[in-house]
């Protein structure tokens, strides 16, 4: 009975309609599942139909020992590239060769690995794995996404410009860095975790032998460029044939290695200290030299006068010894006592 119930009670609910949309006239309308009915309402479908076919993937991980600025700045690049991948921190004792195979286990072919050293010097490694080429550079003034002087926004997953400087296309280790950049940075076209817009622009900028990158948001109303950030400052070091080494293909020659340059500050303070020192000794010379005595002048004997002889008086007669007196006071009674006996016998 409970079964029959049940069964009536399905029964008896009528069953949802969807909306229908209305038939245009001059056109017949297609019948729907039920067998009659106007054409139904078909989800739109995406604004771009095209087909993945640049499976770029990057890899962006670290080693461990990385500060909490370098932490953001890799958390950046994930953001702004939809097309990264991530991993856990690679242990130091590694060798970097490591680095090929978990690429191909996360089914990666471009890697960018930051390398910390000593906590305060970090190096950044692109590589196209596992071929090769790959490039060593040392990251310095590094600025990202979550600091206030960054007032752009980009929309999420879109897909950047990239900007380079004319110098890339003159020399050839910066032509082979463009190439780099370019499939490393680029988001490939009709990526699943993409956007379909171009909103912000990724400039390589080569100033004072290094390269600079900033990110800049496009503004719509009057194509205006806002700084969204991250924003760092590569300084080559090396060019390899492989990926993480191999044969050197080019070596910076205007490169100064960090410990050189800890080293060439504390020699410069160390040299001011020893400068300082020198100037308090040549001082104190100077000082024990004006009190030297000058040899006598004899023409100094011109303006003396000479003083007036007097002449020697010998005392014959021994001079009256004074009472000692240990106690003042009696002293005092004395003295009024004398004084008395003269007012006395004035009056």
């Amino acid at each position: 009975a409970a079964a029959k119930r049940k069964r009536d009670g399905l029964a008896a609910r009528p069953k949802k309609r969807a909306k229908k949309a209305p038939s245009e006239p001059g056109v017949d309308a297609k019948p729907s599942l039920d067998g009659a009915g106007p054409e139904e309402y078909s989800i739109p479908p995406p604004v771009s139909q095209g087909k993945w076919k640049n499976k770029e993937r990057v890899l962006i991980f670290s080693s461990r020992g990385i500060n909490f600025r370098t932490r953001h700045l890799m958390q950046d690049l994930r953001t702004l590239m939809p097309h990264s991948k991530a991993d856990t921190k690679m242990d130091r004792k590694d060798q970097l060769a490591v680095i090929n195979e978990v690429c191909e286990m996360k089914n990666c072919n471009k890697c960018i690995f930051f390398e910390a050293k000593k906590k305060q010097d970090l190096y950044m490694w692109l590589s196209n794995t596992p071929q090769g080429p790959s490039a060593k550079f040392l990251v310095q003034n590094v600025h990202t996404l979550a600091e206030l002087k960054m007032t752009g926004n980009c929309l999420r997953g879109s897909r950047p410009l990239l900007s380079f400087d004319p110098v890339f296309d003159k020399e050839p280790h910066y032509a082979l860095l463009k190439e780099l950049f370019i499939q490393i940075f680029g988001t490939p076209q009709y990526h699943p975790k993409s956007q379909p817009f171009v909103d912000h622009v990724f400039t390589f900028t080569v100033t004072d032998e290094r390269i600079w990158f900033r990110n800049y948001q496009i503004i719509e109303e009057n194509a205006s460029l806002v700084e969204i950030g991250p924003r760092f400052v590569l300084n080559l070091i090396k060019i390899f044939q492989g990926s993480f080494g191999g044969p050197t293909l080019y070596e910076n020659p205007h490169y100064q290695s960090p410990n050189t340059h800890r080293r060439l500050l504390r020699l410069s303070v160390a040299a001011k200290l020893r400068e300082k020192q020198q100037v308090k000794e040549v001082q104190k010379v100077k000082k024990k030299g004006s009190k030297v005595l000058i040899g006598e002048d004899p023409t100094e004997v011109v303006f003396q006068t000479p003083a007036e002889e007097k002449p020697v008086e010998i005392q014959l007669v021994k001079p009256e010894s004074k009472p000692i007196v240990k106690d003042k006071k009696k002293l005092r009674k004395i003295q009024r006592k004398k004084q008395k006996k003269l007012f006395r016998t004035e009056a």
